[in-house]
């Protein structure tokens, strides 16, 4: 699984795997029923594979920030979704996007080194997962220290992405994997509505490319998400990202092939494409799509 994807999960996903290996292990599965109404498999069941490929592929909240404070966009604490009232997120799917949203703020919050409110990001957080019942991979104390500190995210990545794939897992296996989808819906919303933001009150090309580099992201995580049109949630969902796929049919992006090269990544021989992709968008575009993610993304936070 790639840097990327771990990244995206990474301010979520600090779990038991730093605990005492003494600890011993539970069968969460047979803690409890999961009532009918929050069982949908979906039309097709999706693969790890498949799954890993379209995530890794979604701009993650770290990478997203650390474009904004590389550009010299200054901290914003308005940008955030209020935790204030975390307890209207009452349903599973609501929980769900709010799992993704919350994390996409505290990722925010940590670039910048922010470390006075994270606390109420990470209680909302660890609400949320215990209202889907993936609370028990949450450590709460080594999530605080990563939020407070974020010095040790390479060596914290493993242990990340070890234990998404055990909460992805628990999630299938207990029918709810439509659950996994949402909160992945809920990272890339909440990263190109902080992007929009950004955009709004500091103009910059390298920003507005990335809203434009989306596009293609985008139609990744429709097919994840249609794969549940049946549940009406899912279907409001849907219609409303596909009111921004309509705006992003004016972007253009045409991609150059390049010769591939033998690189060390990791101390390991890999192949690296050097691709050149070039982005087309216009002013009026850019805004359309920021406008309706902004519209989007308050209707879910409104909930």
């Amino acid at each position: 699984m790639s840097k990327k994807l771990i990244y995206i999960l990474l301010p979520l996903l600090i779990f038991t795997a730093c605990r005492s290996d003494k600890q011993k292990e539970t069968d969460f599965s047979k803690e409890f029923e999961v009532p009918d109404s929050v069982i949908y498999e979906g039309e097709l069941e999706i693969s790890q594979q498949a799954m890993d490929e379209i995530v890794q592929n979604i701009s993650s909240p770290v990478e997203i920030s650390a474009l904004i404070k590389a550009v010299g966009v200054p901290y914003s604490n308005e940008y955030l979704a209020t935790t204030d009232y975390v307890d209207n997120y009452n349903t599973s799917f609501k929980k769900a996007l709010g799992l993704g949203i919350f994390g996409a703020d505290l990722g925010y919050q940590n670039m910048y080194n922010k470390t006075g409110g994270v606390i109420d990001y990470i209680s909302a957080i660890k609400t949320l997962a215990d209202g889907i019942r993936v609370g028990q991979f949450f450590d709460f104390t080594t999530l605080k220290r990563l939020a407070t500190n974020n010095q040790n995210l390479d060596s914290l990545m493993y242990i990340s992405v070890q234990n998404f794939n055990q909460m992805d897992r628990y999630l299938r296996e207990n029918k709810r994997s439509n659950l996994s989808s949402l909160i992945v819906a809920g990272v890339w919303i909440e990263s190109m509505y902080l992007l929009g933001e950004v955009i709004k009150e500091s103009p910059n090309a390298e920003l507005s490319e990335k809203i434009g580099e989306q596009k293609l992201i985008l139609g990744n995580l429709m097919i994840l998400l249609r794969n549940y049109e049946r549940d009406p949630d899912f279907k409001k969902l849907i219609d409303d990202l596909y009111e921004i796929q309509k705006i992003y049919e004016d972007v253009t992006i045409t991609v150059e092939k390049g010769e591939p090269e033998m690189v060390e990544e990791d101390g390991m021989l890999v192949i690296k494409q050097n691709d050149k992709q070039e982005i087309e968008i216009s002013n009026e575009t850019l805004f359309k799509i920021i406008d309706k993610t902004v519209e989007v993304r308050n209707k879910i936070i409104q909930l």
